[in-house]
């Protein structure tokens, strides 16, 4: 019988009917397996937000084990912690409507004055400024994956000319896609710039100062993607200097420490990596989990695998 771990109680009972044919076994990677258990398990699930240091180590304990379920898109930080032939799937899908969610949050809330708004609410002062729309905004989404796509989906109907850009330039249903080389170009004419990139050697510092020099003046930064997607540093010196805005549920570092500077610059909203965070989540996971199981039980490919190792 398959044995496969899963990190909460939610999860184990989201899954319970399949304990007929599959044995169920709650586990969060906090300490090592019950030696009686650990000889038997095929499928590790892992928790959400798992990013332990050292934490990946004891899967190498693990003799039968054959494939890693992330419940996140983003697998960076968990593939160099694979031990040997290993399969390593991802969430992909889990967490695109709450990410795309807040994408159109965040870009609002900064297009509207929200945070100004609160402040003034907390003074009981009245103030009503003149401020930036998001229709009729060009709005640079660079990330083409599902995330991408649901951000496009939810920005359409706000009336923007939204543009598209990938890894590589292509025709798609829903419209051209960009390449990412030409970044570059794109961005000078954008009124606001929506990070959602996996982070790899190639995304690493995508926004450098030379790109966000290319940035017109009084442009939104949203990232949804990893901090490091960002130069930090470049990107406090132009909020410094107000010629930048940015709303970022991602930071370098992360978390971001109480006296970094990021905390107090200008024209920045800041959430603490939100975007997952909500109660259509866990159901997600369960369907993810739920498909790969059945497929591994009718001998089928996964659908998510992003690496083997």
């Amino acid at each position: 019988m398959l044995t496969v771990t899963v990190p909460s109680q939610d999860l184990l009972g989201r899954l319970a009917d399949l304990a007929d044919r599959v044995r169920l076994v709650r586990w969060d990677l906090a300490a090592p397996l019950d030696a009686d258990v650990a000889p038997d398990v095929d499928v590790v699930v892992v928790p959400h937000y798992f990013v332990r240091p050292g934490g990946f180590a004891v899967l190498h304990g693990l003799p039968r084990l054959r494939l890693v379920q992330l419940p996140s898109a983003g697998f960076e930080h968990a593939l160099p912690h694979m031990p040997a032939g290993i399969t390593l799937c991802n969430g992909r899908g889990v967490h695109s409507t709450g990410t795309a969610e807040l994408a159109l949050a965040l870009t609002l809330a900064m297009q509207r004055g929200l945070p100004d708004a609160v402040a003034a609410q907390a003074d009981g002062r009245w103030s009503s400024p003149m401020l930036h729309s998001l229709a009729d905004r060009r709005v640079v989404v660079v990330g083409a994956g599902s995330v991408g796509a649901a951000v496009v989906a939810r920005l359409r109907p706000f009336e923007v000319d939204v543009v598209q850009v990938g890894r590589r330039a292509r025709d798609t249903a829903d419209g051209h896609v960009h390449a990412v080389t030409e970044l570059p170009d794109l961005v000078p004419d954008a009124d606001v710039v929506i990070l959602v990139v996996p982070l790899d050697a190639s995304t690493y510092h995508l926004v450098d100062a030379d790109l966000l020099a290319r940035m017109k003046d009084g442009a939104l930064l949203v990232n949804l993607a990893r901090g490091q997607v960002v130069d930090t540093d470049a990107l406090l010196a132009e909020l410094r200097a107000g010629r930048l805005r940015a709303a970022l549920d991602v930071t370098d570092p992360e978390p971001l420490p109480p006296d970094h500077p990021l905390w107090h610059a200008p024209n920045v909203l800041i959430t603490a990596h939100q975007g997952g965070n909500t109660d259509a989540t866990e159901p997600r996971v369960a369907a993810v989990v739920r498909r790969m199981i059945e497929d591994l039980l009718a001998g089928r490919e996964p659908q998510n695998v992003v690496a083997r190792t």
